[in-house]
């Protein structure tokens, strides 16, 4: 014959686990922190990337960031995968180029678009710094 104590033993672990996935249901049900306006200042960097938004919970889906490429450098190849991404170009030139050989020209005051699943680099061409914001959100 079982006792009490033995009988509540027994069903601790199923009880446990039970309250563990109510309350990560209820967790994942509450509402996450809404994205707040911010200021992000560009002049923290002399060559790389700064990271300006993150993506959630800093936005919706959105992701930044502010490069500067000393001459002949590049951000290196890389995919858009399932995002579409825009540069904004604020100084210096250079060129955006993709997989398949084909090339954009980038300058001061242009912007350029890149459509998602697309392998691309970014090269600064010019004499000068090369700086521009890129801006990354879900396509889908």
């Amino acid at each position: 014959m079982s006792t009490h104590a033995e009988s509540l033993s027994a069903r601790t672990p199923a009880f446990l686990i039970l309250m563990i996935v109510t309350c990560a249901i209820l967790l994942a049900a509450q509402p996450q922190s809404k994205p707040h306006a911010k200021v992000v200042a560009l002049d923290k960097l002399d060559n790389g990337i700064l990271p300006i938004l993150t993506g959630p919970p800093e936005t919706v889906t959105m992701k930044s960031g502010y490069v500067v490429l000393e001459p002949n450098h590049s951000v290196g190849k890389h995919s858009t995968e399932h995002h579409e991404e825009i540069l904004i170009v604020l100084e210096g030139q250079g060129e955006m180029l993709f997989h398949d050989g084909s090339k954009l020209e980038l300058k001061a005051r242009t912007a350029l678009y890149c459509p998602p699943q697309t392998e691309h680099d970014v090269r600064n061409t010019g004499n000068s710094t090369l700086r521009y914001v890129y801006v990354v959100a879900n396509a889908e």
